[in-house]
């Protein structure tokens, strides 16, 4: 269900009324960052512009047009319109962000993410991630394979293995490495240990 401010809805008809060309309503478009976010994009829809494979959800005074693609990242967003300094602005929230097959407890949302996520695409460089422990905010791995003593493997958990744990895990702050990386036989990348 796409939940729509009163501001948002008001700016979003008012803004329809300037449009040379007759709009039906917005898209809402998901541009995935991750399995679990995305950003999102609105635009106006002529007539001509709507896909026979849109979901369309009437509004009072619009339609919102949705992809099948984006369909996944929009249950429960709501879309609202803002000012602040930085300017004004529609801005699309989605307080969902961890999907049902996540539920559990944080150990198993943490290794759910690891196995499905994480895993496939650091084996293609021969590695893999454990999860060795969860201690109240704080997650502990361990890098193995091609990832233990590779000169990337602090890339790949902060650009990588957090940002994923940490969506799933919102209440996991800090996910600690305890990797011997010197100990590493066969790096990926050769690191300066």
């Amino acid at each position: 269900m796409i939940t729509v401010t009163d501001v948002a809805r008001e700016e979003i008809i008012k803004l329809m009324e300037k449009q040379e060309q007759q709009v039906k309503g917005v898209r809402i478009k998901a541009e995935a960052l991750s399995p679990l976010q995305a950003n999102f994009r609105l635009r106006f829809v002529a007539e001509w512009q709507e896909e026979s494979t849109d979901v369309i959800t009437e509004f009072d005074g619009f339609n919102i047009y949705i992809d099948p693609e984006s369909m996944s990242y929009v249950d429960e967003v709501t879309v609202d319109f803002v000012e602040s300094l930085a300017g004004r602005g529609f801005k699309i929230e989605n307080p969902n962000k961890v999907p049902t097959h996540l539920k559990g407890t944080i150990a198993e949302k943490i290794q759910s993410i690891i196995d499905d996520k994480i895993n496939p695409q650091i084996a293609s460089h021969n590695g893999h991630l454990s999860l060795l422990d969860v201690k109240e905010e704080t997650a502990y791995v361990k890098f193995g394979g091609g990832c233990q003593g590779c000169g990337m493997a602090d890339v790949t958990l902060k650009q990588g293995v957090e940002v994923l744990i940490k969506e799933a895990c919102p209440e996991i702050e800090e996910i600690l490495d305890v990797t011997d990386h010197a100990d590493g036989k066969n790096p990926y990348f050769q690191g300066a240990y």
